[in-house]
């Protein structure tokens, strides 16, 4: 497929909440293709259909060894009350990076390529991932929620002790 332009936070596309998607066919699976290759060409970890100018409920976070989830219609169904607060970033707002507070364990309802409800739990930073996926789809970023923004000083040496 092809390697799409990310938009950035500027843009009113990122803003608004995405359409839920009813049908399922091949575009789904085009939006996905595209959504991977742009995201491995980034060299990001997770991406959303409105990040490159889909206006549509479709995301993937890469899980690494587990493969990629693909998310059309995502929806958290519970969390745990336990919640952590981690570095965060996006392919949206280049160069920025803050402390962003979330639940450590999500429950997630969404549907697969052929329209099959499908329920998940993720822990960390999978979880972590799936919910800032799901805020990019309603037309929040990670800008809008976090603790605070960290320096430049202070991203050098968070990314030192990794």
């Amino acid at each position: 497929m092809a390697i799409q332009k990310i938009l950035t936070h500027y843009h009113p596309t990122l803003r608004q909440s995405a359409k839920e998607v009813k049908v399922f066919d091949e575009h789904i699976e085009k939006v996905i293709q595209d959504l991977e290759d742009t995201m491995f060409d980034a060299e990001g970890q997770a991406l959303a259909a409105p990040q490159i100018g889909i206006s549509e409920q479709i995301a993937i976070v890469d899980m690494e060894q587990d493969g990629l989830l693909q998310l059309i219609n995502p929806s958290v169904v519970s969390e745990s009350e336990k919640k952590t607060t981690e570095l965060e970033g996006c392919l949206s707002v280049p160069g920025r990076f803050g402390e962003v507070t979330r639940s450590q364990m999500i429950k997630v309802k969404s549907f697969d390529l052929k329209g099959n409800e499908v329920e998940l739990t993720a822990y960390d930073d999978i979880a972590r991932m799936i919910l800032h996926v799901i805020d990019n789809l309603n037309g929040i970023l990670f800008i809008d929620v976090m603790d605070r923004e960290i320096s430049d000083a202070e991203l050098e040496a968070y990314l030192e002790d990794e």
